[in-house]
């Protein structure tokens, strides 16, 4: 569950610092603004394909160990 807190916290961060709202995040992401704020808040169960989407708008890189 660690790893969700942190994915959550690092995407939530990420947004912040590009100024951007959920709702723009989810629109530049093709997703939902509640895709967004389940993500941020550890909640739900969002595709992978939301989850990469979000994180490359951000920047972010996810990797599998």
């Amino acid at each position: 569950m660690e790893d969700v807190q942190s994915i959550a916290a690092s995407i939530r961060t990420a947004r912040k610092e590009a100024g951007l709202t959920q709702e723009d995040l989810a629109q530049l992401a093709g997703s939902s603004e509640r895709t967004v704020r389940g993500l941020e808040t550890a909640t739900g169960n969002p595709s992978l394909r939301a989850v990469v989407a979000i994180a490359n708008v951000l920047g972010l890189h996810l990797a599998a160990e």
